[in-house]
């Protein structure tokens, strides 16, 4: 394999399905969470409060937690090509069916749908870069896929929004759709066969849950990505109503954090190589320090600023770490590593958004963030003491 990558066109046709890998996953993590910028729009649409239209949110995670496992387990045997291109085909319909949705149900449905194509899509492609590339390039490669977790906030989110004002929210889904598409035929072009090359069965899952590794990988995942998503969740109402920051300020902050991110993500692909539990425990002090430091210094602008960009550069490494972390703990079952991955990060990314919700209603939303911040620390004296 190595030598047919060492021949340039076929070093730049991997990296070419690299990147069509990275675009799925902006397809998806944009079609999952562009409802935060269209809520009230789309709830308007059905004649729904926000907390009700707020299920397009949080449905998505928790399909795609169940999905992760029951749809690499239930295809082990097939062509991951082959499944990779009949879930973003079942993206494309998802994202139509938003579109013409004529009542919310409908909508749940279509929700339901980028779900499942969230669980078997990251379960599967994710963890390819090491069948797509040669050993020295897996790092940057994975890194590249991942890139499009925060570049679906920086860019996915941003541009759906002014297309839902512009056109209508409708519109912006099928915009997606019509990406969805393009993607799925860049990989019908680019993708090799990629057989199953080690089936995951639930024996070969159950034996990576019983390993050490896998229990410190998901102790870290779920408490930084609890952390993260019950605070981040809320980041625009601090904004607004701590820092005192109109909301066009608030998108120009939030636009500095996910350019951020893009940084963090990569710094995070290199370290990992070697340093894979420091960089990750670095990410938890740093996302601890931001939080806990908002509700003070995050009063004025210069300090909600700094520690916002600080927040974003921390997070961009997280799914790197995590998803690495749990491959470290099973090198010979990538892809069962990778859906251990996919389904605790979307359950706790689920998870952390609703008690994020109710700690905001029941007390203020600078508590959150000194929650968020103290559940980071501990995820980050948790790997120091393993150390």
């Amino acid at each position: 394999m190595s030598t047919t990558l060492a021949r340039p066109r076929s070093l730049l046709i991997s990296w070419l399905a690299v990147t069509t890998l990275m675009l799925g996953i902006f397809a998806i993590v944009t079609s999952e969470i562009l409802p935060i910028g269209l809520l009230t729009a789309i709830g308007a649409d059905f004649g729904l409060s926000d907390g009700t239209t707020g299920l397009t949110m949080t449905l998505p995670g928790i399909v795609a937690a169940v999905a992760a496992p029951t749809v690499t387990l239930t295809t082990a045997r097939l062509d991951r090509r082959v499944m990779l291109c009949v879930l973003m085909a079942v993206l494309a319909v998802a994202d139509v069916l938003a579109a013409v949705a004529t009542s919310y149900w409908v909508m749940l449905i279509s929700r339901v749908l980028v779900g499942l194509t969230i669980g078997g899509f990251w379960s599967i492609g994710a963890g390819l870069a090491g069948r797509l590339m040669p050993s020295h390039a897996v790092g940057t490669a994975t890194a590249v896929i991942f890139s499009a977790v925060p570049l679906g906030s920086v860019l996915g989110v941003p541009a759906g929004t002014i297309i839902g004002n512009l056109a209508g929210w409708r519109t912006a889904f099928l915009v997606l759709a019509a990406l969805a598409l393009l993607v799925l035929a860049a990989l019908l072009m680019l993708l090799p066969p990629l057989p199953a090359h080690q089936i995951t069965s639930p024996r070969v899952l159950l034996d990576l849950l019983r390993t050490r590794g896998c229990h410190h990988a998901l102790l870290a995942t779920f408490l930084i990505v609890l952390a993260h998503f019950g605070t981040y969740t809320y980041v625009t109402p601090f904004l607004q109503d701590v820092t005192g920051l109109p909301p066009a300020a608030v998108s120009a902050v939030l636009l500095a954090y996910g350019i951020a991110g893009i940084a963090g993500n990569f710094l995070a692909g290199k370290t990992t190589v070697t340093r894979l539990r420091g960089t990750f425990m670095t990410c938890g002090f740093l996302i601890a320090a931001a939080t806990l430091l908002l509700p003070s210094a995050g009063s004025t602008v210069v300090g909600a600023v700094l520690l916002i960009v600080v927040w974003g550069l921390a997070y961009g490494g997280v799914p790197v770490c995590s998803q690495a972390s749990f491959i470290t703990a099973a090198p010979r079952a990538r892809e069962a590593a990778t859906v251990v991955f996919t389904s605790s990060f979307q359950a706790t990314f689920a998870l952390g958004a609703f008690l994020g919700g109710r700690v905001v209603d029941a007390f203020s939303v600078s508590t959150v963030m000194i929650c968020g911040g103290l559940t980071a620390l501990l995820m980050a004296v948790s790997l120091w003491s393993l150390t």
